[in-house]
């Protein structure tokens, strides 16, 4: 099975027929060698400041439908059984005021080996990864791993669609470390998965976008920022890999060159990303924006030093515009 999570079985990559025109409906078209940088905005908060820039050649799939919302079953887990007094549960004490604006480090120290990997420092891009729990809430109960994106509505997260097979109530927890929220946790109310996904678990569609609830009235992305989603990004892309691995309470970070793996898999070489690790963002070291999650081919892969994940395409940024 793959090793990003443990209760999966492994598929081998299904090739998918290639195109050289789609159309991204709500956020313009784009060139098969081009690159969208979905960074939404509420039309009622702020002017929209997508972007269009060239990139590497991309693969090219024809448009379906694409997502499907399902709600998530069950009552709040926040403040479950099992979750420490105090801790979890607790209101954030620490981060930005509603509203206010993170910026994200351009670039990775200079100091940063490529293919090491390390605990996350503590910062504003870690932040915005958090780990996933199915029930209670407390250390040693997370099983993936997702990222805060940007969005119309500020309320979405990004991880892989297999991460959700099989869960109930699912809680987000940003800047999860040691048993601690220090942003507080976040009940998702509704999955979006692509259409080959629900229809095969195609594994070039393993991805998925998750809505969370407001908490004390403040939305997710208020909170902690979110990143950019790319699409259509080059496959060369030097990237920083998060993960919340299953036996650890501190989520790792590797940085490394990304390569293509398939049509449409992209992979990494970054040590010691096991079982926990699965939805765990990779972003793009220069500018911030998210080029995949850990999942994709085999789950995400068969040992703890590759990672994969499935390409953006137009399949991302319909999800994305169907959950607003």
């Amino acid at each position: 099975m793959g090793r990003h999570t443990r209760q999966r079985e492994r598929r081998s990559l299904r090739p998918v027929a290639l195109t050289s025109v789609l159309a991204v409906g709500v956020v313009g078209a784009i060139a098969a060698a081009g690159v969208l940088s979905l960074h939404l905005r509420d039309p009622q908060q702020r002017p929209s400041t997508d972007a269009v820039a060239a990139a590497g050649a991309a693969p090219v799939r024809p448009a379906s439908p694409a997502a499907v919302a399902s709600p998530a079953a069950g009552p709040d887990t926040a403040g479950g059984a099992g979750e420490p007094p105090g801790a979890l549960n607790a209101a954030p004490s620490t981060g930005p005021a509603a509203g206010a604006t993170r910026q994200i480090p351009p670039t990775a120290p200079p100091d940063v080996r490529l293919g090491s990997t390390a605990a996350a420092p503590v910062n504003a891009e870690s932040a915005r990864v958090g780990a996933l729990f199915d029930g209670n809430v407390g250390p040693g109960d997370h099983f993936c791993t997702a990222s805060v994106i940007d969005s119309p509505g500020r309320n979405l997260i990004l991880t892989a669609a297999h991460c959700l097979s099989g869960v109930g109530d699912v809680t987000f927890v940003p800047g999860y470390r040691d048993g601690q929220a220090p942003y507080g946790s976040w009940q998702v109310t509704k999955v979006y998965t692509a259409d080959g996904w629900r229809n095969g678990d195609d594994p070039d569609e393993d991805f998925a976008v998750l809505a969370v609830a407001p908490r004390d009235g403040v939305r997710i992305e208020d909170a902690v920022g979110g990143n950019p989603i790319a699409v259509g990004a080059a496959w060369t892309v030097q990237s920083r890999l998060y993960g919340y691995p299953a036996g650890s309470e501190t989520p790792v970070v590797c940085t490394n060159v990304t390569g293509r793996e398939d049509t449409y898999q992209r992979q990494i070489d970054c040590p010691s990303f096991p079982g926990g690790t699965s939805g765990g963002p990779f972003i793009d070291a220069a500018t911030g924006q998210v080029v995949g999650v850990i999942g994709g081919y085999q789950q995400g892969g068969d040992t703890d030093d590759t990672s994969y994940s499935a390409y953006f395409d137009h399949t991302v940024a319909d999800l994305i515009a169907r959950a607003g």
